[in-house]
């Protein structure tokens, strides 16, 4: 009996200590890395080449592709999710048959400041890459252990089916020449797969009940032009209630997918088949600043920055109006003003430490005006020769004077405050 609380005795003190010690091993009080988020236009013209070369719309089941990317391209996505999901940076170097990837990793919503500085060092293979070796701060972790930890990560970021598809359906990774080359075999099944995997049954939950909020709100008789405002209000009240007792970045992001979704004319069965079958709202025109196209802006922007960060929405908003200026309806500082915008609601909202004021704000009520600076007087529909005589192109000094322009009008607005 002796023997036993002996046992319990060191075993309680013994593996707190070992935790401590791995703890104090693992974490430093400065990151290795330091690199700011970036995503140009250009990041986003690249990324959408990739996927129009791999359509799969196009693919059918068996078919089997491959993707190619270059060190920039996973360099700049590295860095990038180590900034929106851990506050931190991150490098990622390939050689022959190797990658090394270097982060800095702050753990969120913990408020004394310490890092996880990783290297990991990995080896192209089948189906999926290979941890040689792994560093976490003066933290060795052997590599038969690092592969467990990364596929239980995976399991916990994307779902136990989601990793088994991924599995099964990339059949190599390559890494050669500075690049990384992925077959795949393309499954007919792997959309649904990854879209039960991105809305889990509570996030499903959530956007059906905004889905339903929106859809008794479009089904009144008005006309059938609407601010985009008003819906933000009646959207937002709804939001800051179930926050009582649940979510509120989560409650945030399923309000304004909802919308922007609404906004654009777009069915939410087209992500979210299931809702096919739910209630759904009457089309109507949603403006902001008595236009549709800025409401369009202004709402996607917020649902870009919502779910993937404000650098990223904004990249995508200077995107879509350099190919406007190619052809389309011209460059507009309009548009981008609507963006930025749009951008500065998403980012509060998907904010812990603000979800819930930026509830408050709307749901007590809120104007045009309130959330969108004024426009009437920016240029507009300038094709491309015209939009780059004029301000020099997105990196023209002019451009940047009236970018900083925009961001003062918006920062002017006490809601942003």
């Amino acid at each position: 009996m002796q023997f036993v609380l002996k046992l319990v005795l060191i075993i309680a003190v013994a593996v707190p200590l070992a935790a401590a010690s791995v703890l104090y091993l693992a974490i430093d009080l400065e990151p290795t890395v330091r690199r700011a988020a970036e995503i140009t236009p250009s990041n986003i013209e690249r990324a959408k080449q990739v996927i129009d070369q791999n359509d799969p719309r196009k693919l059918r089941t068996g078919t089997r592709r491959s993707i190619t990317l270059n060190q920039q391209d996973l360099d700049v996505a590295a860095n990038y999710l180590a900034h929106f999901y851990a506050n931190g940076g991150a490098r990622l170097i390939l050689n022959s048959r190797k990658a090394e990837l270097t982060a800095s990793l702050r753990p969120p919503q913990i408020p004394v400041i310490f890092y996880f500085n990783v290297t990991a060092k990995l080896t192209g293979g089948s189906p999926i890459p290979r941890l040689d070796e792994l560093r976490v701060g003066r933290l060795v972790i052997p590599g038969f252990i690092a592969d467990w930890l990364m596929t239980q990560t995976m399991v916990q970021l994307l779902g136990k089916e989601a990793v088994d598809a991924a599995v099964q359906t990339v059949k190599q990774v390559d890494l050669k020449q500075g690049q990384l080359t992925v077959v795949y075999e393309w499954s007919s099944n792997l959309p649904e797969t990854l879209r039960r995997a991105a809305f889990t049954v509570d996030d499903q939950e959530r956007l059906r009940t905004y889905q339903e909020r929106l859809t008794l709100i479009s089904n009144a008789p008005k006309d059938k032009n609407v601010s985009l405002a008003e819906l933000l209000v009646a959207l937002f009240e709804l939001a800051e209630i179930r926050s009582r007792q649940g979510n509120p970045v989560a409650e945030n992001r399923a309000a304004i997918l909802v919308l922007a979704l609404h906004t654009n004319g777009k069915p939410l069965g087209t992500i979210l088949p299931a809702a096919n079958d739910w209630p759904r709202p009457t089309n109507q025109t949603v403006t902001l600043n008595g236009r549709d196209d800025l409401s369009k802006h202004f709402i996607v922007s917020a649902a870009l920055a919502a779910k993937a960060g404000g650098p990223f929405s904004d990249a995508v908003g200077v995107y879509k109006e350099i190919e406007d200026s190619r052809g389309g309806s011209g460059f507009s500082f309009n548009d981008i003003a609507a963006d930025r915008a749009g951008t500065r609601l998403g980012e509060y909202a998907a904010n812990p430490a603000l979800a819930r004021k930026l509830q408050r704000q709307l749901s007590a009520g809120v104007g045009e005006k309130d959330i969108m600076p004024k426009t009437e007087d920016l240029p507009e529909f300038m094709p491309e020769k015209e939009f780059l005589r004029r301000f020099g192109g997105v990196d023209g000094p002019q451009y940047k004077k009236m970018m900083a322009d925009i961001e003062r009008r918006i920062a002017a607005l006490p809601f942003y405050r």
